[in-house]
């Protein structure tokens, strides 16, 4: 038993060498060892390793002189190619496998001959002259008609006395001229003279005529149409050879291990309605009696083709939401089979429906996801042919809007906007701004080319328009370059008519008869302006507030029988979208004076030294007159009033009577009277009690309080209100 186990355990040892060696680094050569290789030829030396996935390879020749060949390394195989070989390439080539710490080497010896050529024939002419004696007196000479090829005296010495036979050997190469010409051996024995003969020598001759014969050459084959056909075509080859006598022409067909098949044995060759197996190479053979001469011709007939039509083009541009039918067909096919796919295998979303020869994918609505290359496979028995249709899908659906940032007024900066809503690809816009011939601005939007989505893009420009600007044509223009697809881009574009408003200017109001009239006149206001559009014309009156009542909307404002509350400012406003200008006039409505006041303070009746004031007032606006003056008997005297106001701090007996206040302007007057009565005081004394001195200081307080009523009332006037004008200073 334990011999048992220790040879099943040797056994299995020698089974893990067995495998283990079947598993080590090897290296094998093609050729194994030695190759023949004939100059101008090429070779190809093959060393390939087993046991290691990442060999490195290196070629030498033994003596390390120049490969002379190229190298090529294939995973576990390295080739080393030798074309044409020479004779520097007579070598023992050393092929290296290394695998990590592993080396493997093997040698492949090279050798070259030359043996390019047939035998060459050569024709030789011999004349043999036989059992002779005594050969050294025979004399032997060729002759070609009438030259001599070749002549020899054989003058050796005898050994023996015996039959020999002599011969004389001439090569030459005849020609066709040489046909038909004597050849002509003679010998000649030259013998002692006898008694009996002469001394003249033995002779003899042998003619032939000459019959020359020409190997067969300049074989040569015409074909037509051509060496490249297709199936179903007919091709003739004729074959033509030179030589004597007339070569007999045969065609045949080499087959795969080299042997020829007899086709014909005609100088043409026609064959119809070929097919692929009739690929291959045709020899022509021009045969005589002395030899042959061939020429070979390769045909080579391929599948008829058929051709794939892909339609609308190599290239299509679709709006989004549009649709589009890609169209493939075949010629040349009769039985197709077809086949659509994306570039990147996404989905047709498509209806694809095929039809003999034709096949069509549908794109009911175009949308980003149709985006791709789209290919037709077209598969007809053995062949497959593809064609290839790009889709390029754009968004350009609307003319561009034209924005503006606020009404066009000649001087003031106005923003233009250009929006070209939900255009793809945005990276492809370009959008002008025209003014009449002129271009504002232009942008290309080629940062955005990655952006893959509807886009909202616009252009602004800012200028200053000018009443020339008016009738201008503003012009937006958006043009989408699709590339190579459309050679022109797809243009929209958006116009507007420029209106250039102008602003009321150069407002003026004419006032006929007059701005100031007497009360009961009639008066026309006429405003005029400039502007555009034509300003609207609206008349107000300014109130004392400040705030303008409206009164009318026509060029000329009338106003019929006036009157004193009539006057006052009237404002002629020009409005249009533009701006508004405005011109002011002040009415003064004139009336003759009326509502005269005359009174005496404290009293009209005073008495002596106390102080009075005697003051005139009027009720009416326009500028009046007031005199006051005192009735004597010498006659009036005009009183030194101050605003219509006359004191007297003291007054006297004599400044008794009647006081007088006339009121007057331009168009009448008024008068008023007073009589004041001084009252002389007792005994002649001063009098002096408390309530004179209260009036005393009264009066200092009420003279300029009056003052300041008149000043104000005429301040009042001057603003249009209905208050007393500033008396004039009346002269004495």
């Amino acid at each position: 038993m334990p011999g048992k186990m220790a040879m099943i355990f040797g056994a299995s040892n020698i089974l893990w060498i067995v495998f283990a060696a079947s598993q080590a680094f090897k290296i094998e050569t093609s050729p194994e060892s030695r190759t023949l290789v004939q100059i101008g030829d090429s070779v190809s030396l093959m060393c390939s390793t087993t046991g290691c996935e990442a060999p490195s390879f290196s070629w030498r020749t033994q003596i390390d002189s120049p490969l002379n060949a190229k190298v090529r390394n294939e995973g576990t195989k390295s080739t080393l190619t030798m074309d044409p070989v020479s004779f520097e390439n007579e070598h023992s080539y050393l092929c290296t496998a290394t695998c990590g710490s592993k080396k493997e080497e093997k040698e492949i010896k090279v050798d070259v001959y030359s043996f390019p050529k047939d035998p060459e024939i050569q024709l030789s002419v011999k004349c043999v002259v036989p059992d002779v004696y005594p050969f050294d007196r025979l004399e032997v000479e060729l002759l070609k008609g009438d030259s001599r090829m070749k002549h020899q005296e054989f003058l050796e010495d005898m050994e023996r006395k015996s039959l020999e036979t002599k011969s004389l050997e001439v090569a030459f190469t005849p020609t066709l001229e040489d046909t038909g010409k004597a050849l002509v051996c003679r010998a000649q024995l030259h013998m002692f003279e006898t008694d009996s003969e002469e001394a003249s020598p033995k002779e003899r001759e042998t003619y032939r005529e000459l019959q020359v014969y020409i190997l067969p050459k300049n074989t040569a084959i015409h074909v037509h149409p051509s060496t490249s056909l297709q199936e179903g075509d007919s091709v003739t080859m004729t074959c033509s050879s030179e030589g004597l006598p007339a070569p007999e022409i045969f065609w045949n067909k080499k087959l795969d291990n080299g042997d020829l098949q007899l086709l014909s044995g005609n100088a043409t060759l026609t064959l119809i309605a070929m097919k692929v197996e009739d690929s291959g190479i045709y020899v022509c053979q021009g045969v005589n009696v002395i030899g042959a001469n061939g020429k070979e011709i390769e045909l080579i007939v391929k599948e008829k083709p058929f051709t794939v039509d892909i339609s609308p083009g190599h290239q299509v541009a679709t709006q989004i939401g549009d649709s589009v039918v890609l169209r493939c067909s075949v010629t040349g096919c009769e039985t197709p089979s077809f086949s659509w796919r994306t570039q990147r295998d996404s989905p047709l979303n498509g209806i694809v429906s095929s039809d003999r020869t034709e096949s069509t994918v549908t794109l009911t609505s175009v949308s980003l996801e149709n985006e791709d290359h789209y290919l037709c496979t077209v598969t007809c028995g053995r062949r497959k042919m593809e064609k290839e249709v790009q889709m390029k899908v754009y968004s350009f659906p609307q003319d561009p809007e034209i924005e503006m940032s606020g009404l066009l007024v000649s001087g003031t900066p106005v923003t233009i906007s250009c929006k070209v809503p939900l255009v793809y690809p945005s990276g492809h816009l370009e959008i002008e701004i025209h003014k009449g011939e002129t271009l504002m601005v232009n942008k290309h939007f080629l940062e955005e080319m990655n952006i893959k989505s509807l886009e909202n893009k616009s252009l602004e420009v800012t200028f200053t328009p000018t009443s020339e600007d008016t009738g201008k044509v503003l012009v937006c223009q958006a043009k989408l370059h699709i590339g190579e697809v459309e050679s022109e881009p797809k243009q929209r574009q958006s116009t507007q008519t420029l209106y250039v408003n102008v602003a009321p200017t150069d407002t003026t109001v004419s006032v006929n008869p007059s701005a100031v009239l007497e009360e009961g006149s009639s008066v026309n206001m006429t405003c005029t302006t400039r502007g555009l559009p034509s300003p609207k014309i609206l008349w107000s009156r300014q109130l004392s507030n400040g705030d303008l009542q409206p009164l009318s909307e026509n060029t000329t404002l009338t106003l019929i029988s006036t009157k004193m509350e009539d006057s006052g400012i009237y404002v002629c406003e020009g409005i249009n979208e533009a701006g508004r200008s405005r011109k002011e006039v002040e009415l003064i409505i004139q009336v003759a004076p009326k509502d005269i006041q005359l009174t005496a303070f404290p009293s009209e009746s005073v008495k002596e030294g106390d102080m009075v004031i005697i003051s005139c007032t009027c009720g009416n606006v326009p500028e009046t007159w007031i005199i006051l003056k005192k009735k004597t008997e010498m006659g009036d005297t005009v009183l030194k009033s101050i605003d219509g106001a006359y004191t007297i701090h003291k007054v006297q007996l004599e400044d008794a009577g009647v006081y007088e206040c006339e009121s007057k302007n331009k168009v009448g007057s008024e008068l008023r009277s007073l009589t004041l009565d001084v009252k002389g005081r007792e005994n002649n004394k001063d009098y002096f009690s408390p309530e004179l001195l209260v009036l005393y200081c009264i009066s200092f307080l009420i003279i300029p309080a009056i003052g300041m009523i008149i000043y104000f009332a005429r301040k009042a006037n001057m603003k249009g209100s209905y208050s007393l004008v500033d008396a004039q200073k009346s002269k004495v």
